[in-house]
């Protein structure tokens, strides 16, 4: 009952790779609870059997050693940690973030910035951009490029899979895939200063023709995005309601990355004024 507003995210994948992180999981603790369980049921067995009532319970004074037991408190935990360990290998090569996904229908491009307090989606091939708002073609890979204007965070999409970190003045990689439309959450889980708890966006999964319509929508709406633009966007700001550019700069995230373009401030001391957060109004 306490856990009836919570939403199965993680355990309700609409993708390859949050249903291969699922089956994860699930194996991790089938394999766990093959040793917890009965553990748990023999330890309620000994009490019971040796209670001090049961005459028929053997009482050994002089017992020091057994060689089936020793095998079994040794044998049972290594066949776990072995399973567990090959179940860890695997997944670890089979989901590496950067490793591209198998598929006939080519990449779609995102290079994703983490601002404060807010994310900025770029598109280079479509040459558009929006903020706050990730939208993608259902049943195609998602290869992003991902890196932050600011402190350290991270990007994560719960029913997709594979939370992961970025880092200023560095590029990380990331392989996803919405294998049918939807829309489905995304969220910042690193804290990240006062604007924290409001930088989650919305990922709108498509069928193509609509993402397509929506690139010559967003192509003729919205500002530009270069380095003037970036440099408003860049300053702190809560609860940023989405919107697109209608061009980006090619060069942008290069020059982001190679900090070219001044980082964010990050969080400060103190509290923020009115126009960062309307919170320190109250």
């Amino acid at each position: 009952m306490v856990l009836t507003a919570c939403q199965p995210a993680v355990l309700d994948p609409q993708g390859v790779i949050g249903q291969a992180e699922k089956m994860i999981l699930i194996d991790s603790l089938a394999i766990m609870l093959a040793i917890v369980v009965p553990t748990i049921a023999a330890t309620f067995a000994f009490a019971w059997w040796f209670r001090a009532s049961n005459i028929r319970a053997r009482y050994l004074p002089d017992w020091d050693y057994s060689g089936r037991i020793e095998l079994i408190v040794w044998g049972i935990p290594l066949l776990v940690i072995m399973l567990l360990g090959g179940v860890a290998w695997i997944g670890s090569h089979d989901l590496d973030p950067a490793k591209p996904l198998a598929s006939n229908t080519p990449p779609l491009e995102v290079q994703a910035v983490s601002l404060d307090w807010k994310w900025l989606f770029i598109y280079p091939t479509q040459g558009v951009a929006s903020v706050n708002r990730l939208v993608i073609p259902a049943g195609a890979p998602i290869h992003f490029s991902l890196t932050s204007a600011s402190v350290m965070n991270a990007f994560f999409i719960s029913q997709l899979g594979s939370m992961i970190y970025t880092m200023n003045g560095m590029t990380t990689q990331l392989n996803l895939q919405a294998d049918a439309p939807g829309t489905f959450h995304g969220l910042s889980s690193q804290y990240s200063g006062d604007g924290f708890s409001d930088m989650h966006f919305d990922v709108v999964a498509v069928p193509p023709d609509q993402f397509a319509a929506w690139v010559e929508t967003a192509r003729n709406t919205g500002p530009a995005l270069d380095a003037g633009s970036y440099a408003v966007l860049a300053r702190q700001s809560v609860s940023t309601h989405p919107f697109t550019f209608r061009a980006a700069d090619p060069e942008l995230f290069q020059q982001i990355v190679a900090q070219k373009l001044p980082p964010g401030p990050g969080p400060q001391t103190g509290r923020p004024g009115p126009s960062v957060s309307p919170r320190t109004e109250r």
